[in-house]
């Protein structure tokens, strides 16, 4: 049987003023828009796999993509500051603009389908994609905007009524949301990784839908414009809990490792994918690694970050009875000769014991050596030397099995990029569970245990010990379960960006109140080395400190947060062009 695979989607690039500028255009592409053009399946499916670009996983070609890049949160630090996404009102925006140009796409082939002649069953499947990715658009919009104008047809251009629309209510458009997802569960059939499945449908189904739930739950009228609202959290829980529940009766299963999720070459066989992002050397390429292994400064995971691992006996730094100590020890190796035969040495800082010790989800992510300025170190023979804005490195994107040339340049890299897999069912699952209030053993058992199992950790229970780093009022149950998925996810799609909104717990990227998410590692075994031998100069200490020996990775600036981040500004090209349109709460001057 023939399998298919879509790899790089080409697309005409079009130049937007606006969402409205652009819904009375021609097509994106042009193609007869006729019956006969959408009876032919090919046509249908070559529309269709178009979409297949936003998903972008590790990047389209150049950095960028899903994973690692997106530093504003309370994991990852730059090496020159990330402020919030919006400082002030932008004349336009991508984030904006975007999921608009896929709707209208989208529009045309929902358009497309009913004037075409293909047998019902296969144009079901195609208007299910559509609709599934039509949702996802949506999705980006609300958690960004809130209210958003509602499109479900191809705009006519000469009705202004529907071109400069009002915003319509953002609880109305996940109900929409949620319509899309349902037909798209019910009608896309397969399961092929690396193709629109089933198991996709249902999987972009319980990420939304828990999005929602705890969205609705923890929202406030003061700070968000509207109060909680029990009933529909009630609702998106449930939705969520039976999204969980019909991947966990497919074939799906853990892969062995952690790492294999992020560093496989091919993930078309791992049991645990569910959708992924196809790569192909000399025919698709990205990034991430290059971005994670080359002598660009990488932006490392926070002081905050490095202690929300638990160490081997399931216990938080506050409790544990394992070696609390968070300095590394100085390493000197051999470095061969110099040019007169004279020997020579290299000095870092291994923090190997610290990781021995933590759940082994930190040993995957980091290297076992702290890095930073004058204190370089090469991942692999004959690398370049790395850094790290913290000093924590991030490891596990890399493949050392691939060549160095291809590891270590811009579009080179070639391994598969995971989009949506069975670990975040698992943890979508005992989430929801748990604000519903309706978890057992059985369901910890059979969802965030396996994980735990693979982390090297005890299993949780329904009752875990109180962790007095808990800053979120939630209970002991809730706050470990939301560990494990920090941990599980860390710079993984921007994840704990947008968990932090929908918990409503965005105040924690405030940098004055929890300077920790700022901090980097404890460098004391080398500053007592430079401090000890003042003659070499090439291991001075060149960098910010706080605290004495813990790196300063804030550039000297603080972000403050403010209530009005919990939505973007709208463009105010967007305002100009449409009278319609109100700016968001806080973003008016």
């Amino acid at each position: 049987m023939k399998k298919k695979y879509i790899y790089g989607i080409a697309v005409v690039s079009v130049s937007l003023m606006s969402c409205n500028d652009f819904l009375d255009k021609e097509p994106l592409d042009r193609f007869t828009d006729s019956p006969a053009y959408w009876s032919n399946r090919d046509n249908v499916e070559n529309q269709c796999n178009k979409l297949y670009q936003n998903y972008s996983g590790y990047g389209n070609r150049g950095g960028g993509g899903w994973y690692y890049f997106k530093s504003l949160s309370d994991d990852q630090a730059s090496g020159t500051f990330t402020d919030w996404a919006n400082v002030n009102v932008p004349a336009a925006s991508e984030n904006w603009k975007l999921p608009f140009t896929e709707i209208r796409r989208i529009g045309y082939i929902l358009r497309g389908l009913r004037i075409s002649s293909l047998d019902e069953a296969t144009k079901k499947y195609y208007e299910g994609v559509a609709r599934l990715n039509r949702a996802w658009q949506y999705y980006q919009l609300v958690r960004m905007y809130g209210d958003v104008q509602w499109i479900d047809e191809v705009i006519d251009p000469t009705k202004e009524e529907e071109l400069y629309g009002e915003r319509l209510d953002r609880d109305i458009v996940m109900d929409k949301v949620l319509e899309d997802l349902n037909f798209a569960c019910e009608n896309i059939t397969g399961t092929n990784k690396a193709f629109w499945n089933k198991g996709l449908a249902y999987a972009m189904k319980a990420d939304i839908t828990l999005f929602e739930g705890t969205f609705c739950k923890y929202r406030t009228l003061t700070e968000n414009g509207k109060a909680p609202d029990n009933a529909r959290t009630q609702k998106y829980l449930q939705e969520c809990v039976k999204a969980c529940e019909e991947i966990m009766k497919m074939n799906y299963s853990l892969s062995k490792t952690y790492k294999e999720i992020y560093n496989s070459i091919s993930l078309k066989e791992n049991p645990e994918m569910i959708f992924i992002k196809a790569y192909a050397l000399e025919v698709f390429m990205h990034s991430t690694i290059d971005y994670t292994s080359s002598s660009s400064n990488q932006s490392g995971i926070t002081k905050d970050a490095f202690e929300a691992f638990l160490f081997k006996d399931g216990k938080p730094l506050a409790t544990t009875s394992e070696n609390k100590n968070d300095a590394g020890e100085l390493m000197t190796v051999n470095a061969g000769v110099d040019a007169q035969g004279k020997p020579l040495t290299a000095r870092y800082i291994n923090i190997r014991k610290l990781l021995d010790v933590r759940d082994a989800r930190l040993g995957a992510l980091l290297d076992s050596i702290v890095y930073f300025k004058n204190w370089g170190w090469q991942r692999g023979k004959g690398g370049a030397t790395m850094t790290s804005s913290t000093g924590y490195g991030i490891g596990k994107f890399d493949n050392l099995t691939m060549s160095i040339n291809d590891r270590q340049n811009v579009g080179r890299n070639y391994t598969d990029a995971p989009l949506f897999w069975l670990s975040v069912v698992y943890l979508n699952y005992a989430e929801a569970k748990a604000e519903l209030g309706t978890i057992d053993q059985n369901d910890l058992d059979k969802t965030v245990n396996k994980l735990q199992a693979r982390a090297g950790l005890p299993p949780m229970s329904l009752t875990p010990e109180a962790d007095p780093a808990n800053n979120m009022g939630v209970s002991n149950l809730l706050w470990e379960i939301r560990r494990c998925r920090r941990c599980e996810l860390m710079i993984d799609n921007w994840v704990r960006y947008w968990d932090l909104i929908r918990w409503h717990q965005l105040d924690k990227l405030d940098s004055k109140k929890y300077p920790n998410i700022l901090k980097g590692a404890n460098i004391k075994a080398a500053i007592e080395y430079a401090n000890a031998h003042p003659s070499d100069t090439d291991k001075r200490i060149n960098i910010s400190l706080v605290d004495g020996t813990y790196i300063d990775a804030s550039a000297d600036k603080t972000r403050i947060f403010e209530a009005r981040q919990y939505l973007y500004p709208i463009p105010s090209g967007q305002l100009t062009l449409n009278k319609n349109l109100k700016q968001n709460k806080g973003w008016e001057k």
